[in-house]
């Protein structure tokens, strides 16, 4: 069963993003709160939207997805960033985690977005090949940059004053 999630989903969310850290060999990077993610999910204007992934037989929640919009330039409208789909180990194989890519497909569908797009690590050969099976094509021709900590500050600061 997916739903969308509540404030009350914030300790299993953020239980799941740390899990999802670990099993990406980055769990020091993982420093989101849960009050972050209430802000950034349920706040006065939310950033970012998440789905649960529930066992159908015990109600466990076994996964989990979080996503915002961004948009093209070139198509015109918004799409979906999944930022993250996180399946727990025990509950892979069942079909939670091609439930929350329906999910969000037929939110694209619905409103008009035209794309569908996340990143997966290279190492990642289980997702990969999942990921080709639902149809999805790797953007080879792209690589992601990002600034971040030191970097991020030093090009965001104002100058130093002479």
């Amino acid at each position: 069963m997916i739903r969308t999630a509540t404030p009350a989903d914030i300790p299993v969310i953020h239980a799941l993003v740390r899990d999802l850290a670990t099993y990406e060999k980055a769990p020091d990077e993982a420093k989101a709160t849960e009050e972050q993610l209430r802000e950034a999910l349920f706040g006065e204007r939310p950033a970012a939207f998440a789905h649960i992934a529930q066992d159908d037989a015990s109600g466990d929640v076994v996964g989990f997805s979080l996503w915002f919009l961004n948009f093209s330039t070139w198509r015109g409208v918004h799409g979906i960033y999944l930022e993250d789909l996180y399946v727990r180990p025990e509950a892979r194989g069942g079909g939670h985690g091609k439930a929350l890519l329906t999910e969000l497909a037929r939110i694209c569908v619905e409103r008009g977005y035209e794309r569908l797009e996340w990143s997966v690590l290279d190492w990642n050969e289980p997702s990969i090949n999942f990921y080709q099976a639902l149809g999805a094509r790797p953007q080879d021709e792209w690589t992601v940059y990002r600034l971040t900590d030191d970097a991020l500050t030093s090009l965001g600061s104002p100058p130093a004053a002479s």
